[in-house]
């Protein structure tokens, strides 16, 4: 097989912005950096032809993300004109996020490309010496590799020195050509962006605990103090975040029951509660005979709407959990040819039906959300999806659904 004259760029997304981070925001938090992903491709792709005077065939891009879930930024970035992504796992050790199985996906697409001799050029933007031996195996089938660093903050390397001295080439990117795609955030001479506040959320996360949640706990040994943002309401009850442990779980009524206790004998008090935008709710066991002939979203949606959403979620939803319950709510009910349901649908505020809510849960990790953080479920991207479901569905009736404290 004749070597194809064509480069291949090799991205180690997890490098290349951190060292951006680094570079512009003094440290290597992707989370102090802006991306124009679309400026940085194309000038990835202008360099790497430039350098090695061959036509691109195909930019890997390599990533971390939580249970390999792509967020919106991979979502967009794998539907642009030769780009493919490769996504390992994003994980939480010590407090820090480290990446798993990232550097083994791009040692073995890189001796792949090599052995099928599918370019004369590979362009690596990384700087982890594990890709030292793809680095020599792809040099033996006669691959010219080109190393390519990002300006370190402090003037020295941020490369491996192993892969410095093996690579054919060597490009540091300086900080006007990485300004050109990204840039640090302004936060005001604060060292953390403030938080957006919406009523709604703000509401949610300052609500008394109901009654009867308080009583289960008090059937069960001490938890440990109050949260420090706990407070004292105007009616003298004391204040706890929705996290609290006085809100039984399923697995606090495992605990309740006890062995060989059948679940009819649960205390009265231990009853599930439905967290929405109005805080926390009594959870009826049977839904009213109306919920169960609510259409679901799939049923309302066409085979060409289901194409023209899969793109606009990838183009235009930015993945704020908000947001996305405000997308669902306004698909569904344009979709609705029996606007009846929707004057059912908001008078079971605030609990969403469970085969609508279930939809809605689903298509929201499609964005990342819900996702597994710490080894819990994220509580708050729940609030916040329904709290933008039912302000959607407010505009639309007419019907402003106010948190509690309103």
């Amino acid at each position: 097989m004749s070597r194809v004259d064509r480069c291949i760029v090799l991205v180690d997304a997890g490098y290349l912005l951190g060292a951006a981070a680094s570079l512009l925001a003094g440290e290597p938090s992707r989370s102090r950096i802006t991306v124009d992903h679309a400026a940085l491709i194309q000038g990835l792709r202008e360099r790497a032809e430039s350098d090695t005077q061959q036509p691109l065939l195909r930019i890997y891009w390599f990533d971390g993300a939580p249970d390999r879930v792509p967020q919106p930024e991979h979502r967009r970035l794998r539907v642009m004109p030769r780009v493919t992504v490769r996504l390992g796992a994003l994980t939480r050790s010590d407090g820090r996020w480290a990446q798993k199985g990232v550097d083994a996906a791009m040692h073995a697409e890189l001796t792949e490309l090599a052995r099928n001799r599918a370019c004369s050029d590979v362009v690596l933007v990384t700087g982890d010496g594990d890709l030292l031996p793809g680095m020599m195996a792809a040099k033996e089938h006669g691959v010219a590799v080109h190393l390519w660093a990002v300006q370190a903050a402090d003037g020295d390397y941020n490369q491996s020195e192993d892969l410095v001295a093996e690579a054919d080439e060597r490009r540091v990117l300086d900080r006007t050509w990485i300004t050109k795609a990204v840039r640090a955030k302004e936060y005001n001479g604060v060292c953390a962006p403030q938080p957006v506040t919406r009523p709604e959320i703000a509401a949610i996360l300052s609500a008394p605990l109901p009654d009867s949640a308080l009583a289960a706990s008090a059937e069960r040994p001490a938890q440990p103090p109050p949260h420090p943002a706990a407070g004292t309401g105007q009616n003298g009850t004391e204040e706890r975040l929705p996290a609290a442990k006085g809100v039984p779980t399923p697995k606090d009524l495992a605990a309740l029951r006890g062995p060989g206790v059948q679940p009819a004998q649960h205390p009265a008090s231990a009853t599930l509660r439905w967290s929405s935008d109005k805080g926390w709710v009594d959870r009826p066991t049977a839904e009213p005979p109306e919920a169960a002939s609510m259409p679901t979203l799939a049923q309302l949606t066409t085979a060409e709407q289901r194409w023209a959403d899969r793109e606009e979620d990838i183009t235009t939803v930015g993945g704020d959990p908000y947001e996305v319950g405000q997308v669902f709510a306004r698909r569904w009910v344009e979709r609705l040819g029996d606007q009846t349901h929707l004057q059912k649908l908001s008078g079971m505020y605030p609990r969403v039906p469970h085969r609508v809510d279930g939809e809605l849960l689903r298509y929201a990790a499609r964005f990342g959300l819900l996702a597994h953080k710490d080894d819990q479920i994220d509580e708050r991207d729940r609030y916040a999806i329904r709290a933008g479901f039912w302000k959607e569905i407010g505009v639309r009736t007419g019907v402003e659904h106010a948190p509690v404290g309103d």
